[in-house]
C-alpha cells in the first residue's frame, strides 16, 4: 500500500486536502470517486508508509514462511481448489512483503499459462533447486496434490529439526559471548586500575599478573590494532571459507571435530536421504535425483561422494556400491540402498534411513548438550581461577608486606 496526497472537490464545492491510502493511483482516484469527490490532484506522498513497503521486500524468507505456504498450498489443493485460486488466497494473506511479492509474480506466471515449477524457477533464492524439482515432477505426473502433501510433510521435519539442532547450540554461544563480555570489561576497565595500584607499592608480581597486565596495557594502548586484527581475521576467514580448499578442510573439520563432529555428519546424512528419497518417490529419475540432492548438500565432503557416486550410476552401476565403497559415508547407507534396489522401494529405503540418522542426531545433540555443560564449568572455572590468581595474589602479597612493616 502506499500514500497519495489528493486535493478535490466535495458535493459542497469545496476544496479538501488529504491522504489516501491505495495500492496504486487508479486505486487512490476510484477510491475518492466512490466517496463523492471531484479530484482536481493526485500524486504520491512518498510518504513512511511507501518507505516502510520498501524496506519490507527485503525481509527474510525462512524455511518456516516456505512451509506454511506449502502445507497451506497442498491443503488447498486436495480439497478441491483449483491452483491459480489457492495462490491468489495465499497472497491476500501473506504478511511477509518480499514473499507476498513472490506469491504475487506467481500468480501473474500461472494466469498466463506458465505452469508452476516454471514460475517458481524465476525465484531460486527462495525456492530449493529440489523443492521446484519436486513440483515439476508432480505437475508432470498429475499428483501435484500428493506432492505438495509430502513436500509439506518433508520441511515440516526438517524444520523441526533444525530448530533441535540451533536450540542445542544457543547455550553454549550465549556463555561464549558472556565470557567475551566479563574479559573485555576486565582488560579495559579493572585491570588498569590495579595496575596502578601494583606499581605504587613495589611488589614482585607472579607471572600470571605480569602476563594479565602486559596483555591489558596492549589492549588499552593499541585497541585500534587489536580491532584491525579481529577485522582483518574475519575477512581472512571469509575469503579462506570462500576457496575450494578452505571450504573442504573446514568441511572435513565440522565432521570429525570431537563432540561435534558426530552430529554435523547426521545431520548431513539426515538431510541428503531425505531430500534424495522425496525426489525418488515423486517420478525424478535418479540421476536427476542425485544431481540435485548433490547440490543441495551444503558439506563438500558429501557433496564429492554424491558426485562421484553419480558418474558411477552412469555407467550402470548400482547406486548402492559407489555409497558403500566411499570411506565418508557409513556403511549403513550403502547397504539400505542396495535392499531399496533389490525390493524397487528405494524412495521408502531412504525415508527410513533419513528418519533413523534424525533419530542419531536427537541422540548426539543431547549428547553435545551434556558434554557442553561440563566443559563450559571447566573452562569457565579455568579462567575465573586465572583471574582470581593474578588479582587476589598481588593483593595478598602488598597486604602481607604492610603487616611485615608494622
Amino acid at each position: 500500500m502506499q500514500q497519495f496526497k489528493y486535493t478535490v472537490k466535495d458535493n459542497k464545492g469545496e476544496t479538501r486536502k488529504g491522504l489516501v491510502e491505495a495500492v496504486d493511483l487508479k486505486q487512490a482516484s476510484s477510491i475518492l470517486h466512490d466517496r463523492g469527490f471531484v479530484v482536481i490532484k493526485l500524486n504520491s506522498s512518498g510518504g513512511t508508509l511507501e518507505t516502510l513497503n520498501q524496506i519490507a521486500l527485503f525481509q527474510p524468507v525462512g524455511l518456516s514462511t516456505i512451509t506454511t505456504f506449502t502445507r497451506q498450498l497442498s491443503t488447498m489443493i486436495v480439497s478441491g481448489l483449483n491452483l491459480l485460486d489457492s495462490l491468489k488466497i495465499l497472497e491476500r494473506q501473506e504478511r511477509n512483503e518480499r514473499f507476498k511479492k513472490v506469491i504475487s509474480e506467481l500468480v501473474k506466471d500461472v494466469q498466463g499459462g506458465s505452469s508452476l515449477a516454471n514460475a517458481m524457477g524465476k525465484h531460486k533464492g527462495i525456492f530449493s533447486t529440489a523443492f521446484i524439482s519436486l513440483i515439476k515432477a508432480g505437475e508432470a505426473s498429475g499428483k501435484l496434490d500428493e506432492v505438495l502433501l509430502k513436500l509439506a510433510d518433508s520441511l515440516e521435519k526438517e524444520r523441526e529439526f533444525k530448530s533441535k539442532v540451533k536450540g542445542a547450540m544457543i547455550y553454549p554461544v550465549i556463555i561464549l559471548i558472556g565470557m567475551v563480555g566479563v574479559i573485555f570489561v576486565m582488560m579495559i576497565f579493572v585491570i588498569p586500575k590495579l595496575t596502578d595500584m601494583f606499581k605504587t607499592m613495589n611488589v614482585d608480581l607472579p607471572i600470571t599478573t605480569q602476563i594479565l597486565i602486559l596483555v591489558s596495557n596492549f589492549s588499552v594502548d593499541y585497541w585500534w590494532l587489536v580491532l584491525l586484527m579481529l577485522v582483518a581475521s574475519f575477512f581472512g576467514f571469509q575469503y579462506f571459507k570462500s576457496t575450494y580448499e578452505g571450504k573442504k578442510f573446514l568441511d572435513q573439520l565440522s565432521i570429525k571435530m570431537p563432540v561435534f563432529g558426530s552430529l554435523n555428519k547426521t545431520v548431513n546424512l539426515a538431510t541428503f536421504s531425505r531430500t534424495l528419497g522425496s525426489l525418488v518417490g515423486s517420478g525424478v529419475p535418479i540421476l536427476d535425483a542425485l544431481k540435485i540432492a548433490g547440490e543441495t548438500t551444503d558439506n563438500l565432503v558429501y557433496r564429492e561422494a554424491i558426485i562421484e557416486a553419480t558418474k558411477m550410476v552412469e555407467k550402470g552401476v548400482p547406486l548402492s556400491v559407489p555409497l558403500s565403497r566411499n570411506p565418508n559415508l557409513p556403511p549403513l547407507l550403502g547397504q539400505m540402498v542396495s535392499v531399496g534396489e533389490e525390493t524397487g522401494k528405494i524412495d521408502e529405503v531412504l525415508e527410513k534411513v533419513a528418519k533413523y540418522f534424525e533419530a542419531e542426531s536427537e541422540h548426539e545433540i543431547k549428547n553435545v548438550t551434556t558434554a557442553m555443560e561440563p566443559l563450559i564449568l571447566i573452562f569457565l572455572g579455568g579462567m575465573i581461577a586465572f583471574l582470581i590468581l593474578s588479582i587476589i595474589l598481588p593483593i595478598y602479597q602488598i597486604t602481607g608486606s604492610v603487616s611485615n612493616m608494622k
